[in-house]
């Protein structure tokens, strides 16, 4: 960029990287976010996550989708001192609370499909999508009172994905990677962020994440509630219910055994409701409330 940083501010709600907003001077003053991986198990991933975001916010400079404009990419941390990306600032603000949380999902459900909707052509379509936990690496919680539960839950993931017909996947897509413009009245999605492990694979999955995300955030009947709010967007899921129960479950059972680690960063943005053990009871309600789905 060629221009003096004139000041630095931390930014909340995440947990895989530091976020900063940086103040740049110069010709051409103005705000800018540098995403930098510290720690150590995500920095030895860094240079293939931020080079996979980089192409990734290339490409939706071309789309509708808010994303970021990409500024500069260092995935080694050559010239800074960690793996880096340095981004546009987006308008907006992660909104977590409570209050309208009912008016959002429906907005959260028209991006996901509007993501979905982004064409890519083969020589440019994103990785296949890789599962976040598998029947041998569940690890069930030492402290859970309902064991059981948790051996039905992966004994459904044991059958194998079942088929689909794959799209661009946000794969992380949830309310803490979407920022909001706008009251509580009426709210507008300004910008998604986070695009490290954006994936080419079924839009049950990313429905699911969000409704596991949901579900811990709000209560149960929000995370169930998401895929029908994603079908009256227009979107499309498996007719087979069981397939959809399959997609739900892989994904919340990868938040075991430790679901409390979501949380920490909510509380940072004020959701100091969710105390320990709070996001971790919800998560078993969910798996109960996804088993009871099955046909």
């Amino acid at each position: 960029m060629g221009a003096p940083v004139e000041g630095a501010v931390a930014l909340h709600g995440g947990w895989t990287s530091e976020m900063r907003r940086l103040s740049v001077g110069g010709e051409r003053p103005r705000s800018v976010v540098l995403r930098s991986f510290v720690k150590e198990f995500y920095a030895r991933a860094a240079p293939g996550l931020l080079r996979r975001e980089a192409d990734v916010l290339t490409l939706l400079a071309r789309t509708a989708v808010p994303g970021a404009e990409l500024i500069a990419v260092d995935p080694e941390g050559a010239y800074c001192d960690h793996p880096s990306l340095l981004m546009s600032l987006l308008p907006g603000e992660v909104r977590i609370d409570p209050p309208g949380a009912d008016r959002r999902a429906p907005l959260l459900a028209r991006q996901l499909l509007d993501i979905h909707r982004t064409e890519v052509d083969e020589a440019h379509r994103p990785r296949t999508y890789e599962p976040w936990t598998s029947p041998e690496s569940v690890r069930i919680p030492e402290a859970t009172r309902r064991p059981d539960l948790w051996r039905r839950a992966v004994d459904v993931i044991r059958h194998g994905p079942p088929a689909h017909r794959p799209v661009f996947l946000h794969r992380d897509f949830h309310p803490g990677n979407v920022l909001f413009t706008g009251d509580g009245t009426d709210p507008h999605i300004s910008g998604v962020v986070d695009w490290v492990e954006t994936s080419w694979g079924p839009a049950d999955l990313d429905v699911a994440h969000c409704s596991t995300n949901l579900a811990l955030l709000y209560g149960v009947p929000a995370g169930l509630a998401f895929p029908g709010q994603y079908l009256a967007a227009g979107g499309r899921l498996s007719p087979d219910r069981r397939d959809l129960v399959h997609w739900l479950l892989l994904d919340a059972l990868a938040f075991a055994p430790d679901a409390e680690k979501v949380a920490v960063p909510w509380r940072t943005l004020g959701r100091t409701d969710l105390a320990p053990g709070v996001v971790g009871e919800r998560l078993e309600d969910y798996l109960q409330a996804v088993l009871d789905l099955a046909p």
